[in-house]
């Protein structure tokens, strides 16, 4: 399934980088959520030197929070932005470190998703040039003057947080599943002791709707005072469980964002199921999520089964539990937008 397929706008090119690129380290992130920062900034051209304060900025705060950045036991990059964050190094000697050592692969494969280059160029490398650096190109800077811009830097930290996440289980040797902690809305370990919070769950979620509402399909925002809110609604309604429905409806399988009219205004979702279409569309979104890795995969193959056969039969279980306890169902609100695809 290809997230980008009828759907290759720049933004959603960015998207495919951020939540479907390999990961070995979390290079990718921060120099996404650098080139952001510069083209807000109108910045073009750019030297390694300059890049690197950012670069640097954006892991050495990640490394503060979860010390595992990568899938790998040791960088001469990483320890150097350790150093920083102990006081052991100065901002100067931090900059020279990153110029030096913190491009060596990233800059090559940023662009790189499932073994290709997506469609869209963000950057070209002049490292080879009379002043090394990269220029950010037109469709970036375009880009960082969208509405979605600020739903892309936020997706590019709510990846981050999850994939870290990962990272630091698995060097621990504990394996690490997600749940949707409904009333602070975030999502946080299954392992009792470890609620230390993952991620928003609209900044997790955002990226694989492509910054629309998943059933009216306008646009929603994951900033904070959007006029545009993104809620986080639950497909097959939690308060189902009340009823004696007896399926879990609080897990990450069911969460989608909505917009609030959708969600909670007159003419909104509110406790009822919507129609048949929706649910196709849950699972495409579900297998966008699996196809992402770490660890949502491992938490939805958990929940609802290892192959797309199995996952499909799971959701027409949940359906018919949910139909035999006479649960409202077919809404539909008035499509103000074009459902991503």
């Amino acid at each position: 399934m290809d997230f980008s397929e009828g759907d290759a706008g720049a933004d959603n090119n960015f998207r495919a980088i951020i939540l479907f690129g390999a990961n070995v380290a979390s290079y990718k992130f921060a120099l996404g959520a650098t080139l952001l920062d510069l083209a807000g900034n109108d910045v073009e051209k750019v030297t390694l030197e300059e890049l690197a304060a950012p670069f640097s900025r954006h892991l050495c705060d990640h490394l503060a929070d979860v010390n595992v950045q990568g899938t790998f036991a040791h960088s001469r990059f990483l320890d150097a932005c350790r150093h920083f964050n102990f006081g052991d190094i100065n901002e100067t000697e931090l900059i020279t470190a990153t110029a030096m050592l913190g491009f060596n692969n990233v800059i090559d494969a940023f662009h790189v998703v499932s073994g290709r280059d997506v469609p869209t160029r963000f950057f070209v490398d002049e490292r080879k040039t009379a002043r090394p650096g990269i220029r950010l190109t037109d469709q970036m800077l375009h880009l960082a003057g969208q509405a979605q811009a600020g739903n892309l830097a936020s997706e590019v930290q709510g990846r981050w947080n999850l994939v870290e996440r990962a990272w630091e289980s698995r060097a621990a040797s504990e394996p690490l599943h997600v749940l949707y902690d409904r009333n602070r809305e975030l999502l946080v370990p299954a392992l009792l002791g470890k609620r230390r919070p993952i991620t928003g769950a609209r900044l997790a979620l955002n990226g694989y709707q492509k910054g629309h509402c998943f059933y009216c399909y306008q646009t929603i925002l994951v900033v904070p005072n959007s006029p545009i809110p993104a809620d986080v609604d639950h497909v097959f309604p939690y308060s189902l469980m009340s009823w004696g429905v007896p399926y879990d409806l609080d897990q990450v399988w069911n969460l989608v964002l909505a917009c609030s009219n959708c969600n909670r205004g007159v003419s909104g979702k509110s406790a009822t199921v919507p129609a048949d279409e929706y649910l196709q569309q849950l699972h495409t979104r579900n297998e966008y999520l699996i196809g992402s890795h770490h660890p949502l995969r491992e938490t939805l193959l958990h929940q609802t089964g290892a192959t797309p056969w199995d996952r499909r039969q799971f959701l027409k279980r949940v359906s018919k539990a949910v139909d035999d306890f006479g649960a409202r169902r077919g809404w539909r609100p008035p499509v103000v937008g074009r459902a991503p695809r």
